[in-house]
């Protein structure tokens, strides 16, 4: 969700308490487990994550929630999920495209205020490339992160997303429309706005009758101005320039909006994207749209493809689908097959962190958890891009 805003960050390891490891009644099991205790154990406060195989599902679990109190991670917390919100948020603009209420390639100004963009964005810009990230558009949060000290303020500040969209456009241009992607949280906070436009509803409201109603997605919520998050929840740790954690537990969302705001669980995330594979949630010529992707780096194309709000990394055992998403403090990362059979939903409670070592091992869990008992000596090329992925 930041991408790289916070590199100004000072950033260190920190070893607390030993793991508590889970239950884990088989081999691969217990290697996931192992592997989840080895991010702990280079300097992660605590990590969750639920990976599924079919019908089979491991939940491991390491570290601590709190590190004042040491409470045991465990199963089931809510977690600030970042730009995941995006595929919520592609999913229903596609679904009001089947219903013939937006075209994928029609000029944004077709849904919005005439006020709120220049003449050559609300006619150039498609709404296309708001979901691919092909619009040029500058992204927001470049703008309002600039110090440390900005992660304060912006955590206390209420904005509007009109608020949002101004700055990005005063960012200015990456690109002209349609030329190169470019990853920009404004696009989004525009595909709500063009939501609202359009339904004459909140998008809030549109994405939970559309999404998280229909699939039960009963711990999934939009956490919005309020500062706390609903029920048990890792707290969100930055290595602060002071050599300690500062805690970024407590902090209001606003800035994040369609972009980000949405709190979720490791088991409703896996849910979602089950049923977005697998065709419950769009038909089959609108997730074919959804999955029709550009390169991240032309340069690169191992690097990885995105395509509406869902990107692609190609894993020892093959292509996989989701998104990844950071916030202050918390960072999730959502990766499944094709078919929606082998999933992994990662989380932990630390963000803008530099410790190699936590990413090594992260990536390890990540193409274990994904690839099952297949034997993976190295990730290879993977892994350029799961450390990206936790710089999103």
């Amino acid at each position: 969700m930041l991408r790289r805003a916070l590199t100004v960050l000072s950033a260190f390891a920190i070893m607390i308490a030993p793991a508590v490891p889970a239950a884990a009644t088989d081999s691969f099991g217990r290697t996931l487990q192992e592997q989840l205790d080895a991010v702990h154990a280079a300097g992660m406060p605590g990590v969750f994550a639920e990976v599924r195989d079919g019908r089979r599902t491991w939940t491991p679990t390491s570290g601590v929630t709190d590190i004042a109190t040491g409470t045991p991670v465990r199963d089931g917390l809510r977690h600030r999920v970042g730009s995941i919100t995006k595929t919520f948020v592609a999913t229903t603009v596609l679904q009001l495209t089947a219903e013939r209420r937006i075209a994928l390639d029609a000029p944004i100004g077709r849904y919005l205020p005439r006020d709120l963009l220049p003449p050559d964005l609300s006619s150039r810009v498609t709404v296309r490339m708001l979901l691919q990230h092909t619009s040029g558009i500058g992204n927001y949060t470049n703008a309002l992160i600039k110090t440390p000290d900005d992660l304060i303020t912006m955590g206390k500040t209420i904005y509007t997303p009109e608020q949002l969209v101004r700055l990005g456009v005063d960012a200015g241009a990456t690109n002209p429309p349609g030329a190169a992607w470019s990853y920009s949280n404004t696009n989004y906070i525009l595909a709500g706005l063009i939501i609202e436009r359009v339904t004459g509803h909140s998008y809030e409201s549109e994405v939970s009758r559309r999404v998280l109603r229909p699939l039960g997605l009963t711990d999934t919520y939009f956490e919005g101005a309020d500062p706390k998050i609903r029920g048990p929840h890792l707290h969100a740790y930055v290595p602060w320039t002071d050599g300690t954690l500062k805690d970024f537990t407590l902090y209001n969302m606003t800035w994040g909006w369609a972009a980000g705001e949405i709190v979720s669980t490791a088991r409703d995330l896996d849910v979602f994207y089950r049923a977005l594979l697998t065709g419950r949630l769009l038909k089959p010529a609108l997730l074919a749209e959804m999955q029709k992707t550009v390169d991240e780096n032309p340069a690169d194309p191992a690097a990885g493809g995105y395509g509406l709000g869902l990107y692609w990394v190609d894993l020892p055992c093959g292509r996989f689908w989701g998104h990844d998403g950071g916030t202050v403090g918390h960072q999730t990362i959502s990766w499944h097959s094709a078919d929606g059979q082998r999933q992994v939903t990662y989380a932990h409670g630390m963000a803008f962190y530099d410790n190699p070592a936590i990413d090594e091992a992260i990536g390890n869990f990540l193409v274990t958890a994904a690839c099952g008992d297949q034997e993976v000596a190295t990730l290879g090329a993977q892994r350029p891009r799961t450390i990206e992925a936790l710089r999103r």
